[in-house]
């Protein structure tokens, strides 16, 4: 059984940093691509960052220079350093193991975690 465990999350100022942890368990980590989604009140859920088995990364343009993901591949752990946050990124953050379509896509299983909340506010 796929489990995902997000933690890191809380409240922070506008410009201040926060270090998300996403914990996998039940499937083989370190062949498997993994990406950060966010759901803000009232929005649908929008994909983030994602880092392929080999490091390789990727990112949506609001985040792109502010953001970067990485992965621990011997702790089964994926990471997301959100820096200069702004009020816009207040959101339940999720990881996600998931794979590249043909197009360089980036496709998540569906496994989902609980989550974990960033609030951004002064």
């Amino acid at each position: 059984q796929v489990q995902l465990v997000e933690s890191g999350g809380g409240l922070v100022q506008p410009g201040g940093s926060l270090r998300l942890s996403c914990a996998v368990s039940g499937t083989r980590f370190s062949i498997y691509a993994m990406g950060w989604y966010r759901q803000a009140p009232g929005k649908s859920r929008e994909w983030v960052a994602a880092v392929t088995s080999g490091g390789s990364t990727k990112y949506a343009d609001s985040v792109k220079g502010r953001f970067t993901i990485s992965r621990d591949n011997a702790k089964n752990t994926v990471y997301l350093q959100m820096n200069r946050l702004k009020p816009e990124d207040t959101a339940v953050y999720y990881c996600t193991t998931g794979y590249y379509s043909g197009s360089n896509q980036y496709i998540p299983h569906d496994y989902w975690g609980q989550g974990t909340q960033v609030t951004v506010s002064s």
